[in-house]
């Protein structure tokens, strides 16, 4: 059996207090359970640390070799423990971020700056990502995911969720005319995923129900990517709400076939 940190806070208790009655009241235990773990210290060692008289403790030579590597192993716990208290109030180290070059751009660079003003000791590593990785292989503290989660024994924790939109660049519909019906999506380039095939339901109603699956005339695999194209005039895309706010309020991109657009929004985690 191994010896255990409270024989070793025993031990060092009584030769510091100098009786074991003092020793169990500075550790705030019992007389009878600092006795006993002086016990089981001395069997395990196979020796005698200290003699006992009626009117003293005296440490044997061995106890007194012991004695140093004994105060050594309980400074360095207490050292190991303050720095985890050190780094719960100042967070330090590397922190690892994965998420999809969207949400990364548009949604966690903006922060960057004002989370390193706050945690001066983080050393910051951002990765893109477009499709599910091995987040242990990567070492990934934190990965920021978009849509329903896979089933996983990761810990996921929901932080908000964005609405997504059919939407357009003014330049394109001047040139191709504005779709006023779902249908007439058809006769318009569409922009969309290359995968998943999920992210080409389009939240429109119509006949068809509340999701219309688009048929995409140029595919994509990263959602930044369809958001360039849409600005550049080449066509119609869906897009979440996270990465186009901004576009929309300054009339870059505006919205196609609002009053058939199902409230649809992308859970973020």
């Amino acid at each position: 059996m191994k010896t255990t940190l409270d024989e070793l806070q025993a031990f060092t208790a009584v030769v510091d207090t100098g009786s074991i009655s003092a020793a169990a009241e500075q550790l705030g235990q019992t007389v009878s359970g600092v006795s006993r773990a002086l016990g089981r210290l001395e069997r395990k060692l196979a020796t005698t640390l200290l003699r006992r008289t009626t009117r003293r403790i005296a440490l044997t030579e061995e106890g007194h070799a012991f004695l140093a590597r004994a105060r050594a192993i309980l400074l360095s716990v207490d050292e190991a423990e303050e720095l985890m208290a050190a780094r719960r109030q100042q967070p330090a180290g590397r922190l690892r971020v994965n998420a999809a070059t969207p949400f990364m751009l548009h949604a966690i660079a903006p922060l960057a700056a004002d989370f390193r003003a706050a945690y001066p000791q983080i050393a910051l590593e951002l990765d893109t990502d477009e499709m599910n990785i091995d987040l242990l292989a990567r070492r990934t503290d934190i990965a920021i995911r978009i849509g329903a989660l896979r089933d996983s024994t990761l810990h996921a924790r929901p932080l908000a969720s964005s609405r997504i939109r059919v939407l357009a660049s003014p330049a394109y519909l001047a040139a191709a005319g504005r779709p006023t019906t779902v249908a007439a999506l058809a006769r318009h380039t569409l922009l969309g995923f290359t995968q998943p095939e999920s992210l080409n339901h389009w939240p429109l109603r119509g006949a068809h129900g509340d999701e219309w699956a688009a048929t995409p005339t140029i595919t994509a695999s990263s959602g930044e990517t369809l958001r360039r194209l849409a600005l550049a005039g080449a066509g119609i895309a869906c897009l979440s709400d996270f990465m186009t706010a901004g576009d929309r309020q300054a009339g870059d991109l505006v919205q196609v076939l609002a009053r058939d657009t199902v409230d649809v929004r992308q859970p973020v985690h």
